[in-house]
């Protein structure tokens, strides 16, 4: 199962919702890798504990070698890392993504990164982070996923640019992806006694979006996590947002495996 994690507009929890999905899928069991496709690196320092340009390959090199036909290019399981946890690997960002986007793009290389994940067949689930804006990138790991989560913070800018993410999402899937699934939108910074998300939630419910429950409560314990490069599976288990982010994850884990199923009855 490959899911992306995406939104064009940035600050919504992109980062923190692949890495603890990804860090509760891993502790469940499922070998699992995270693709960080944002040239920022979030999810590589908040799994690796490390930047991307203190580690020796990563995506670039991938890229890099989509761009530069090499004798000796390597594999891509030869760019993946094994994080302190069990079953979690990532597959890192670097900063120099950003200045390789216009090359790939001019040379179509859209595609590439759907053909090297497919060729991943020791992983059960890969989530992919995504810079916060329809690029290359994002492009690329909208036609590589079979589904997409979209992370959403509770104001009105966030709700009014939904609209065209779930536009974009159709263009994609009309395109270039006729699989890819939208599993849900997930509600991130949701705070019970405010009246505005309360609002906000209704309306987008009343209007027949897929939101995901349970809604992802606002916490410093996330600041606390990505401080020390740990997920809240592992800082702190018994947590409300742990538990939440565990609810979630079994709820989407449990949708996959009725979709994978009626497939296969089909």
């Amino acid at each position: 199962m490959k899911r992306v994690v995406f939104n064009q507009k940035g600050g919504v929890g992109k980062s923190t919702i692949t890495c603890n999905l990804a860090a509760i899928s891993a502790k469940s069991g499922l070998r699992t890798l995270v693709v960080d496709l944002d040239p920022q690196g979030n999810s590589t320092q908040y799994l690796l504990g490390k930047s991307g340009d203190e580690l020796e390959v990563g995506l670039a090199d991938f890229f890099d070698q989509t761009l530069n036909f090499k004798l000796r290019s390597k594999k891509t399981e030869d760019l993946i890392y094994s994080t302190s946890y069990e079953n979690l690997y990532v597959l890192p960002s670097h900063p120099s993504l950003e200045e390789m986007q216009s090359k790939l793009e001019s040379r179509y290389k859209i595609f590439k990164l759907r053909d090297s994940l497919n060729e991943l067949k020791n992983f059960d689930q890969i989530f992919i982070d995504t810079p916060p804006s329809l690029n290359f990138y994002s492009r690329s790991a909208l036609i590589a996923a079979d589904s997409v989560l979209i992370p959403f913070d509770c104001d009105n800018f966030s709700r009014r640019a939904l609209y065209t993410l779930m536009e974009n999402l159709e263009e994609i899937r009309g395109d270039h992806n006729s699989s890819l699934k939208l599993e849900g939108i997930v509600v991130n910074q949701f705070q019970a006694r405010a009246s505005l998300p309360q609002q906000l939630v209704t309306e987008m419910l009343d209007e027949g979006l897929p939101l995901l429950e349970p809604y992802l409560s606002s916490s410093v314990k996330i600041k606390e996590s990505h401080e020390q490069s740990r997920p809240m599976i592992d800082m702190d288990p018994s947590h409300k947002i742990t538990q939440q982010f565990q609810a979630l994850f079994e709820r989407i884990q449990q949708s996959s495996e009725q979709s994978t199923g009626q497939r296969r009855i089909a």
